[in-house]
């Protein structure tokens, strides 16, 4: 499933290629038709992304709402919009600035778990919902806090749950409890707040520099392939990453093999030599 990093990379790409413009859209699917009627026509005024909810505001029409889920996935291509090809949900093609079609940007939607046309007041419910987001200025991280450092969960399953921090998936969740040395069982009450305020600006970091190169990467600059004379990550997820993926390999750290194992019904990894009980 997409990150949080993710889903403000889309909103960042509809500001720039489709803010400000009448858009046509269509369900060429069938499944949005009634909400693509709505909003053909209308001028994309904002795109802004909570978690990994992103909403693209229409005056007069609302905000299409939509999560990705596991299989979702937005493409985006310039000048005339081909056949659709596949299940494609939503299709949103802009006019060029010079009013040419060959200038134009179009963008596909397939494969949602969520698109539908949603009020104001449906979007301030559904963000009411989540945890403060890391990418988000108007993130609190003391809500957060407040629900961790009472908590019997696991901060691993609690950094996954959505109404706690928004935005976290699977890849920032144990990247970040090993970059801190933080044993994935511990209980949210068991942590210091230190131990949260460094979690929190950690992923911050991590998730800003996710939308500004549209990959994670989480290893620090001595650990990386050129570094340690190492052979680059190959994974479909990409980037350099210290235990995400790399069950039974060498900890980049301390050379101890990686583990796996269930959690809340996703595969969590990590060291237990570097993130001791």
């Amino acid at each position: 499933m997409p990150e949080g990093h993710t889903i403000h990379r889309l909103a960042r790409d509809f500001r720039e290629g489709f803010g400000g413009r009448k858009v046509r859209a269509a369900s060429p699917q069938g499944k949005f038709s009634a909400g693509a009627a709505l909003v053909d026509g209308q001028v994309l005024t904002g795109a802004e992304a909570h978690g990994k909810h992103l909403f693209l505001g229409f005056d007069g029409a609302g905000r299409v709402h939509v999560h990705l889920g596991l299989y979702g996935k937005f493409t985006f291509g310039t000048g005339p919009a081909p056949a659709p090809v596949g299940q494609v949900r939503l299709r949103l093609v802009a006019e060029g600035d010079g009013g040419g079609e060959a200038s134009g940007v179009h963008a596909d939607l397939r494969g949602p778990t969520r698109c539908e046309l949603i009020t104001e007041d449906e979007q301030r419910a559904v963000e009411e919902r989540l945890g403060p987001d890391p990418l988000r200025a108007d993130a609190d991280p003391e809500r957060a806090w407040a629900r961790v450092s009472r908590s019997r969960t696991t901060v691993a399953a609690l950094l996954m749950d959505q109404k706690v921090v928004a935005g976290v998936g699977n890849v920032y969740r144990a990247e970040v409890l090993f970059r801190h040395g933080i044993d994935p069982y511990r209980p949210g009450r068991g942590l210091s707040r230190t131990e949260w305020d460094g979690i929190w600006a950690d992923l911050v970091e991590l998730m800003h520099e996710g939308v500004r190169n549209n990959r994670i990467d989480t290893v620090r600059p001595q650990h990386t392939p050129e570094a340690m004379g190492r052979a680059p990550r190959v994974d479909d997820h990409g980037g350099e990453v210290y235990v995400y993926r790399r069950a039974g390999m060498a900890c980049h750290v301390c050379g101890e093999p990686v583990r796996t194992a269930g959690l809340a019904a996703r595969n969590l990894f990590w060291c237990p030599a570097c993130q001791p009980a």
